[in-house]
């Protein structure tokens, strides 16, 4: 039986194209791309041209934006260290409450080292900022914003362009974790008021171990990771050529499949939704219907355990997930649904479906044939389901 992966929010297969194009640079172009020879320069310029493929993904103004990266956490950690060193006369952080642990990790560490004070914004049930919060956050003391695209839960998409013409109001730096968003939904750098974007090769179709930064020209910046001058100074270290390769070619991939992940993609999406919401009584979709990344469905099954629903669909072949990949393990609900009141009764029972262009109609006919007996098996077993106050679900989706 084929097995069917439905987490690409956590991770997604490397495309055989991004291979081909790295494998030579493992072998054949060895060179270090700092080097003035030959062999340094061959690389060096194949580096820029990745580089140029990430610009036309985020529709930057000047390649030199870009920073190469081991990664989004990386990118996130580099982006807020940078903005309070840049500016020492602030120290006040602007997030919310429904960020990755790449960047909620940092803050809570900033704050408790007495570092900086950080403002964590709440949202409303479908995973919106609440503005007027963020409004009265704003001020002269705040060095950096940072609020992510798109959320890698519930796929909740924050107006981040405008959010950052209000941080520019008040002379804040302007960040966001695009980790997510980046190869799933148009961006445009070039006349935004956004100063630093973090993206990961893994997310769409490129290898592990590789990110980048993009830092708006004449933006204040701090490196990281200080050594030697590679990155024009700004990211210290020998440069990961066959991943940078790997990523560049991903980028340029992402950019042409755009139209399938708005399209086709969605497609599968909302099929699965429409046919769980009509086949299984009391569960509901968590997010915004109208701002959500294309691939992504979060859907609570109210009196059962995700984790339960989890294990029988991996037996059955569909390999789907309970939240972020990064707080996997963790007996605690989603720090997102939380944020989002998401009632007691499903809380506990979010599944999170995440596709790809590498999804087929097949796979979703799948899920929908196994979901719902599952869903019904685990809730003759709950005590707590018999004393329910069942209601049946139609065809159209409920949205938290």
């Amino acid at each position: 039986m084929k097995a069917i992966y439905l987490d690409n929010n956590a991770t997604t297969r490397v495309d055989p194209a991004v291979v081909d194009v790295m494998l030579p640079y493992f072998t054949e172009h060895f060179g270090n791309a700092s080097s003035a020879h030959s062999f340094g320069a061959e690389v060096g310029t194949a580096v820029k041209t990745a580089r140029q493929q990430l610009q036309q993904l985020l529709g930057a103004a000047h390649d030199h934006e870009i920073i190469y990266t081991s990664g989004g956490t990386e990118s996130d950690n580099a982006a807020i260290l940078s903005a309070l060193e840049a500016l020492p006369d602030r120290n006040e952080i602007v997030t919310s409450k429904v960020e990755h642990p790449a960047i909620l990790s940092l803050c809570e560490h900033l704050e408790k080292t007495g570092r900086a004070k950080v403002h964590f914004i709440g949202v409303d049930k479908v995973g919106q900022l609440d503005i007027d919060a963020y409004r009265a956050a704003l001020s002269d003391r705040v060095a950096v914003v940072s609020l992510m695209w798109a959320n890698n839960e519930t796929g909740t998409i924050f107006p981040v362009e405008g959010l950052a013409e209000l941080a520019k109001e008040h002379g804040a730096l302007f960040h966001t974790d695009a980790v997510q968003a980046a190869g799933k939904t148009p961006i445009s750098l070039k006349d935004s008021a956004i100063d630093m974007l973090s993206l990961s090769g893994h997310k769409l179709h490129g290898p592990k171990g590789i990110g980048a930064l993009y830092v708006k020209k004449g933006a204040r910046f701090k490196p990281l990771i200080r050594g030697g001058h590679q990155e024009r100074a700004r990211r210290g270290g020998t440069e990961n050529v066959p991943a940078i390769i790997g990523l560049g070619k991903a980028a340029e991939l992402a950019l042409q499949h755009m139209a399938e992940e708005q399209g086709r993609v969605r497609e599968l999406r909302d099929r699965l939704e429409k046919a769980v919401l009509q086949r299984v009584p009391n569960c509901i979709v968590n997010g915004d219907r109208h701002d959500r990344l294309p691939n992504t469905s979060n859907i609570a099954f109210e009196y059962v355990e995700s984790e339960a629903i989890l294990l029988h669909l991996n037996r059955g072949g569909v390999a789907a997930s309970s939240g972020s990949a990064c707080t996997s393990g963790s007996m605690e609900p989603s720090h997102v649904l939380k944020a989002m009141e998401i009632p007691e009764a499903a809380l506990h029972g979010a599944v999170r479906f995440s596709f790809s262009r590498d999804n087929a109609s097949e796979d979703v006919d799948r899920v929908i044939e196994a979901l719902p007996g599952i869903v019904e098996k685990l809730r003759e077993m709950s005590p707590f389901w018999a004393e329910a106050d069942k209601k049946t679900s139609d065809s159209k989706p409920v949205f938290a």
